[in-house]
């Protein structure tokens, strides 16, 4: 068997590349990752084709107005994400021998994570352990599972469609979504409501709220009210989706424990139907072939113990 090290492919690869290539494709063209990277256009083609020529393959279409990662670049790409994924976990294995518990975390999750129960666990394990450090990003529900399969955070928590090949998925927490209207909206000062007033109103939507999406139970939501069947404005995030309704844009499906505090400040108001509301598992993702440093692995038991002590009835909010 020939050794890693008797293979002259790896010692004759600059490693960088890799690391230009996993950026020019993550931002979809090579000016961007120029800016990204703080280099100039020239820098990153040279780049690109140093690495076709030493891996004998086309790896990026690029013509006027067109990007294209071809098949083997789309598995190189997957082979860079993986290495990138371990290699960011070498300062905190290195933490293992200390006499307190050091490392880092990264969280990466969607927009729409609000959780009593999470919030409580992050604030117990950061005060018991001051030395360990926390990242958080946030992203599509896609992109947490893909970052979590390439090994390039912690954990993840995001909506799921279906549970992901090679992924540990425990649910978190569970929300149940209504629709509701800002207070510049001409339903607001309405009294008593009918579901059959909103038949019709423009509507704002979160964009997983399709068939085949993890927020599809919203979608019929909106469908039984009789929305108009186009919406007005759109976002994959929570935030962005609240400040549209708040603006009077149009109506849109919010989890009720997230508005609750709106409705009382007399910024939002729900809208029929109040019963048969759709409800929504927020999902923990880990990937069991990661090799865990101890914060993460002291992190992560924390949480199982948090869902092992409260029952998911107790982890459902209203």
């Amino acid at each position: 068997m020939v050794k890693p090290y008797e293979q002259r492919f790896p010692w004759h690869l600059d490693w960088n590349l890799l690391r230009t290539f996993m950026v020019v494709v993550e931002q979809r063209g090579i000016s961007r990752a120029a800016y990204l990277l703080g280099l100039k256009q020239p820098t990153i083609s040279a780049a690109l084709k140093r690495l076709e020529e030493r891996t004998g393959h086309e790896l990026i279409i690029r013509k006027p107005n067109e990007f294209k990662v071809t098949r083997a670049g789309n598995l190189l790409y997957q082979e860079c994400a993986q290495i990138f994924g371990a290699v960011s976990q070498i300062p905190s294995l290195l933490e293992t021998g200390a006499e307190e518990l050091r490392g880092h975390i990264a969280i990466t999750t969607t927009s729409h994570v609000i959780s009593d129960h999470y919030d409580a666990v992050l604030h117990d394990f950061a005060t018991e352990h001051p030395k360990v450090t926390f990242s958080m990003t946030v992203a599509e529900s896609e992109e947490v599972v893909n970052r979590v399969q390439q090994n390039r955070a912690s954990l993840g928590i995001c909506l799921l469609h279906k549970t992901p090949e090679n992924l540990r998925a425990q649910v978190l927490y569970r929300e149940y979504f209504g629709l509701f209207c800002g207070k510049r909206h001409p339903l607001f000062e309405r009294e008593n409501i009918s579901l059959a007033e909103i038949e019709g109103e423009t509507s704002v939507s979160f964009q997983t709220e399709t068939e085949d999406g993890p927020l599809h139970p919203v979608s019929l939501l909106r469908a039984r009210a009789k929305l108009a069947p186009s919406w007005r404005g759109v976002s994959s995030n929570l935030h962005e989706l609240r400040r549209m309704i708040v603006a009077g844009v149009g109506i849109g499906a919010l989890p009720l424990h997230v508005a609750h505090r709106d409705v009382e400040a007399g910024r939002l108001r729900q809208l029929p139907p109040y019963d048969g509301l759709p409800m929504v598992n927020i999902y923990l993702l880990t990937n069991p072939q990661r090799k865990q440093s101890s914060a993460e692995t002291a992190f992560l038991a924390a949480c199982d113990a948090m869902m092992a002590e409260s029952d998911l009835e107790e982890r459902t909010y209203y």
